[in-house]
């Protein structure tokens, strides 16, 4: 799933997280554009907390716009819904919920994790077959570790661990930070709906800027590299 090893592998893709979902119709009418504008995986959709009959509803009818993209729906929770809902898969929180999520999601469909506060959390959740591990999100309090610590816990994981790792990113510098550090995909949201510029315009660069990220790092790793061959030669 993941091509580690190969120095030119393509830039991270995006992620993108919708504000939470009470009534889907302007989503419904925004998403196919911005889906189209940009290199967009997957959409994390936040479901209002309501009875589950209305969160399957709204569900389905953003799945159209979502999966016609070619992007992958996967629910903030909810396990239990992504199969009536059509969706893809589910996003969990922690560890807790991502075994508790096995029966409906496994063996078809997508199970992410995030809130994993140590590398022993992060290797178990690899361990126990996620299909992703998230770092960089809020907690409950809204605290986040530094730039520096996500970046160096996506390092971390890029150069040893087979499964995807995603960087939440809460701005585009953060973005190009997670792409250069070694994220296979960067989840992106609130900065996205909230760019005066309007939405598509802020997926778009953030797109770009994260592929400019990347290429950077690619060139200055190869640098580095001559130089190591040029000493050794020397």
């Amino acid at each position: 799933m993941s091509n580690k090893t190969a120095p030119s592998r393509p830039a991270p893709r995006l992620y993108l997280a919708t504000p939470e979902v009470d009534d889907p119709s302007q989503l419904v009418a925004e998403l196919p554009a911005l889906l189209a504008a940009a290199d967009v995986a997957a959409v994390l959709v936040r479901l209002k907390p309501i009875d589950q009959r209305t969160m399957i509803t709204r569900a389905k009818m953003l799945a159209p716009a979502i999966q016609n993209a070619g992007a992958a729906l996967l629910l903030d929770g909810h396990a239990e819904l992504v199969a009536r809902a059509g969706a893809d898969g589910a996003h969990l929180n922690n560890l807790t919920a991502l075994e508790e999520a096995w029966p409906s999601l496994k063996p078809d469909r997508i199970a992410g994790v995030g809130g994993l506060a140590t590398r022993h959390d992060s290797m178990t959740a690899g361990e126990d077959g996620a299909d992703y591990v998230l770092f960089g999100e809020p907690d409950a309090r809204g605290q986040r570790p530094s730039v520096e610590a996500i970046a160096e816990r996506l390092q971390w994981w890029d150069e040893l661990f087979e499964p995807p790792c995603v960087g939440f990113a809460a701005s585009c510098a953060e973005a190009a930070a997670f792409a250069s550090a070694g994220a296979d995909f960067v989840l992106v949201g609130d900065f996205i709906w909230a760019d005066p510029r309007g939405a598509k315009a802020a997926l778009v660069e953030a797109g770009e800027t994260i592929r400019q990220a990347r290429e950077g790092a690619f060139e200055k790793a190869e640098d580095s590299s001559d130089l190591a061959d040029l000493a050794g030669h020397g």
